[in-house]
Formats: C-alpha cells, structure tokens, sequence
C-alpha cells in the first residue's frame, strides 16, 4: 500500500511540473528567419533547480526558459535529466551568447556558458542546428530583450 501511494504521489507531481504555463518566445536567425517557441518559465530558486528533470518527452516546439537574478557565466547540468537538450545562453540584450548542443542525458558534468547571461532556454537536442540558430540571433518574448 505505502509502495502505490509513493507512486501516486510522484505520478501526481511529476504531472504538475509538466503542466506549467507556456508563453510565447521567439528567435529571430541572422537570416530574418523567425521561431516561435512555447516555453515555460523557471524564474525561482525551486523552478531553476527542478528545470526539465524526469521529463520523458517534450513537443519540438516547446522549451523551458532560465530566468538568473544577474548576468553572470551560468553553470547548467543534466542531473535526472532522460532528454538530449540543446542550451541556448541569453545575454541581457537578448541575443544568444553561446550554444551548447545535444548535451548528455543524466550527466552531472557542469556546462557552462563561454560569456555572461542572464537567461538560458532548453530545447530539444539538434534544434539549434535544424532551425541554424547561432551566437548573435536575437530573442524576444517572455520578458527577454525588453
């Protein structure tokens, strides 16, 4: 019996972190190409420290932004993490400031940003380059670069 409640009572929470509101953000390539996203925003201590861990899948379309206090080199990690993600680092102007693609499910080496940000959004592994997004492309939306 304690073993189905435990299940239940996981099942239930990892349902409600997976509902959370999605808002509209949009990366504009080099190229004048746009991407709207759909993303759901970790803007709290308990939101960034649980980010995208135990999600099993996420729509190509979809993502989750990173919200710092303070521009900085921000450290990111894979930890509980079954997803390949490409992370997308943010500076306060809104345009990305570096990449890094399909990191490793469940690793707990740290991945660091080569430049200070203050926002980094996830997305799916090998979207960056299937949409030839880069370093320099602006982002806008979601309370970035305004």
């Amino acid at each position: 019996m304690k073993a189905l409640f435990v299940a239940l009572s996981l099942l239930l929470w990892t349902g409600a972190a997976v509902a959370q509101e999605r808002v509209p953000l949009t990366i504009e390539t080099a190229a004048g190409v746009r991407h709207i996203f759909q993303v759901e925003v970790a803007d709290t201590d308990q939101e960034r420290g649980q980010g995208l861990m135990y999600r099993q899948e996420m729509a190509p379309d979809h993502g989750m932004l990173f919200v710092f206090d303070r521009p900085s080199r921000i450290t990111m990690w894979m930890k509980n993490t079954p997803l390949p993600l490409d992370m997308l680092f943010i500076g306060v102007d809104g345009r990305i400031v570096d990449i890094h693609q399909r990191t490793v499910p469940f690793s707990l080496d740290t991945i660091a940003s080569g430049r200070r940000a203050l926002y980094v959004l996830e997305v799916n592994g090998g979207t960056a380059d299937r949409l030839k997004l880069g370093v320099g492309d602006r982002v806008s939306g979601a309370g970035v670069g305004g």
